[in-house]
């Protein structure tokens, strides 16, 4: 069985989930569902129970309540060979050349060792990794190891792709190349969960996305849907003069010379813009922009968290 047959459900459905380890309650009444097809972000700090949630759905650990389904199903070993899960912690044979390494990845995997064989080379190709194929792991870096443990994860074509931090520690240009990767798998029909602190990654790529805090969602939906629910869309302008109050806007930040208007209803761009030069304003710029979703993380976890790293 495919793990995405079960039509009539979600490809991911987690539902009530709670997670105890002893006295500690680490997740607390979960539930989200992760569609066929799209890119889901799963968003938070270290230690607010998103790891713990992956490997609660993968079977690593024995959920305390709820349930926890891919493809209408609790998760089984024999549905292995149709996932990619890239862990946070790199699982390679490090005394062990790449290209040996890659293919004893791809014939557990299934694939024939001619094959793992050529496919390896071409993504080692891709990855500007073509001169390590002889190379042992562990004389590469890190950002070079997580490029190989991330060809381990997507050599079998999987359906349900897991990433956990992808692109930790890449430089920019690394991070597009990887973030072309996956694209790329989603675009030939993978469903795709990431977790990332790259909140520009989730931006581009993610279709929805659930924020975890202390074990709990605190915000869960589109990614539109949620930039809306923590501020929505904003009018920067800079201008010279004096704004006038309006019904059509609230205004958040104003220095004399640059402002940030909270549109109200009816306070549509054109309609706001023709209002302020009606005023007597002199816009010199004027752009539309939603809540970042680096605000949102702010805004749930305080001023002063760290969003990278933590």
């Amino acid at each position: 069985m495919r793990l995405g047959d079960a039509a009539a459900e979600p490809l991911v459905h987690i539902q009530d989930f709670r997670m105890d380890f002893g006295d500690k309650t680490v997740i607390e009444d979960l539930s989200f569902d992760v569609r066929a097809g799209e890119t889901f972000g799963f968003l938070g700090s270290n230690g607010c129970g998103k790891t713990t949630t992956l490997r609660a759905l993968l079977g690593i650990y024995q959920p305390t309540a709820g349930t926890l389904h891919i493809g209408g199903k609790f998760f089984a070993p024999s549905d292995g060979a149709r996932l990619g899960y890239l862990p946070e912690e790199r699982g390679l044979y490090k005394k062990e050349s790449v290209l040996d390494v890659m293919v004893y990845f791809g014939r557990l995997k299934g694939l024939s060792k001619s094959h793992a064989k050529a496919w390896s080379r071409d993504y080692l190709e891709r990855v500007d990794l073509g001169d390590k194929a002889t190379t042992r792991l562990d004389k590469l870096s890190g950002g070079q190891q997580q490029k190989v443990q991330l060809g381990v994860t997507i050599m079998n074509d999987p359906e349900l792709l897991i990433l956990d931090e992808p692109t930790k520690g890449f430089d920019p240009v690394n991070r597009r190349l990887l973030m072309d990767i996956i694209e790329e798998q989603k675009l030939a029909g993978a469903t795709v969960i990431m977790v990332t602190h790259q909140m520009e990654e989730v931006e581009r790529l993610c279709d929805r996305v659930i924020l975890l805090k202390d074990g709990t969602a605190r915000a869960y939906g589109t990614v539109a849907e949620v930039q809306e629910q923590f501020g929505g869309t904003l009018y920067r302008l800079t201008y010279s003069g004096a704004l006038p109050s309006s019904p059509l806007y609230d205004v958040v930040t104003d220095d004399g010379g640059s402002a940030e208007l909270s549109p109200c209803p009816g306070g549509d761009e054109a309609t706001v813009l023709r209002h302020l030069i009606d005023g007597g304003v002199a816009v010199r710029s004027f752009t539309t922009a939603r809540t970042s979703l680096e605000e949102v993380f702010i805004k749930v976890y305080g001023e002063h968290h760290e969003l990278a790293g933590v």
